[in-house]
Order: structure tokens, then sequence, then C-alpha cells
């Protein structure tokens, strides 16, 4: 688990040169805000969250997945994960903040990513 990245992964660094190719100007990792949002555009408040599939449980079949051994321990880390995650995104909105959250498995379709952003962004 300590060679997983929370900063500079692919998926981030994709989204930050779709972002900066359109025009728009952000900050990265605020640590003020609740659970330090991976990209955060503070003039229009919004903030997007770049998660990983397996770590935050998407629905897809990498999120699906399940290690073999010590399942006890690992349902009870995603749980504590999909619980915090909710906890902050409620946090922010509650902050007055707009909230993307754009998964791992969405970064290999770009056009509909970067569709998605313009119409957040806006």
């Amino acid at each position: 688990m300590s060679k997983n990245r929370g900063k500079d992964t692919s998926p981030e660094l994709f989204i930050c040169k779709i972002i900066h190719s359109l025009g728009y100007h952000y900050r990265l990792h605020k640590k003020d805000l609740p659970s330090c949002p991976d990209i955060v555009f503070p003039k229009s408040k919004k903030v997007i969250f770049i998660n990983g599939c397996f770590w935050h449980r998407h629905i897809c079949k990498k999120g699906r997945s399940m290690p073999s051994t010590r399942k006890n321990f690992w349902q009870q880390k995603f749980k504590r994960t999909i619980e915090r995650d909710k906890q902050n995104y409620k946090q922010l909105k509650k902050l007055g903040w707009k909230i993307l959250v754009i998964w791992e498995c969405q970064t290999k379709r770009p056009e509909k990513i970067t569709d998605k952003l313009i119409s957040f962004l806006k």
C-alpha cells in the first residue's frame, strides 16, 4: 500500500492536462479544505476528486475486486474510505463547494471526460 501515491497519479495528470488545455486555472491539493481535493477552482468554488476505482470502490470491474487474503481487513478499510468520502463531500457542500468525482476508469475515454469537465466548469 505504501507504493500507492495520493498525488501526481497518472489519472490526475491526465485530467490536469485537459483542464489546462481548456484554459482554466486551478490549484492542486488545497489542504485547508476537507479531504484536500485533487483539483480546486477557488473563484468558482468548485472541486474535482480523481478517485481510484479500487480504493474508493467504484462500480466498475476494478472497483468490485476484492483481495483474496485478509478479507475482513479489506472490507473494513473500504467501508471506512466510503464513509470518509461521503462525510468530506457533505462538509464541502455545506461550505458551498460544488463537487465533481472522476473515476480512474473514466479517464480511458478522453472525449467523455472533456465534455464532463466543460459542463462542470461552465
